[in-house]
């Protein structure tokens, strides 16, 4: 006779807090400072400007990626926060009617209605708001929104993707500079496409080539205005 052995099953979800911010952060630093650097040196701009631009994308962008995303974030916390008072109130003026509740939910999965009770009397004795929350209004210590953390990840990962099309603007010669920034900003995006998709335990190819594909759209559009801007001014 075989025996089977449990597998633990690696999964990917406890990730979507801070993946989420590292993949649109480091995104963001490629593309908006490759975007901008690119717009700047089509223009004719000297070595000096190109540098200041590049200097001054960075930081604003990261500062204003971890003020965004601690903002949302916070805002999605708020709102999770009213909903878990809410629920708690309900249960201390009707927790009869919160077990039907509950147990009706079990019921609409599939449970048979007495075991359904059953389970929803068992996991309130043991955690009711935890019950409600995870079941009702699907908050789970995974999902659960963590504005810091949010905040903190997406700058950091907005100055390190800015960094790849900074240095490759600002160190080649005038010549090269925009087909070089070009170069790595989109290996760059190749490659971190690829690593959130990994991640994510997704497969690479589509996030990877989709991502490819519209910040090239970003960085021609910017270097068309910036020689259009360059020529007439």
């Amino acid at each position: 006779m075989s025996v089977s052995h449990h597998v633990m099953e690696q999964h990917k979800s406890h990730r979507v807090g801070w993946l989420r911010a590292a993949v649109l952060g480091a995104n963001d630093g490629i593309v908006s400072t490759a975007s901008l650097v690119i717009g700047v040196a089509a223009a004719a701009s000297s070595r000096s400007a190109v540098f200041t631009a590049g200097i001054a994308g960075l930081i604003a962008g990261a500062m204003s990626m971890a003020a965004g995303e601690y903002i949302s974030v916070s805002s999605q916390r708020d709102a999770e926060h009213a909903d878990i008072k809410i629920e708690a109130e309900a249960l201390r003026e009707n927790p009869r009617g919160e077990l039907r509740e509950l147990a009706k939910i079990y019921e609409d999965r599939g449970v048979e209605p007495g075991l359904a009770r059953l389970v929803a009397q068992q996991l309130m004795a043991h955690d009711e708001l935890g019950a409600h929350m995870r079941d009702e209004l699907g908050i789970t210590e995974i999902a659960q929104a963590r504005p810091i953390q949010a905040a903190w990840t997406s700058a950091l990962a907005f100055t390190t993707g800015a960094i790849f099309p900074f240095l490759a603007i600002t160190l080649p010669s005038n010549g090269t500079r925009i087909p070089i920034c070009v170069v790595v900003s989109l290996l760059a995006l190749f490659n971190l496409g690829v690593a959130g998709a990994r991640l994510g335990g997704a497969n690479w190819r589509r996030p990877a080539m989709r991502v490819v594909v519209w910040s090239s759209l970003a960085m021609a559009l910017t270097y068309g205005i910036g020689r259009v801007v360059g020529a007439n001014i």
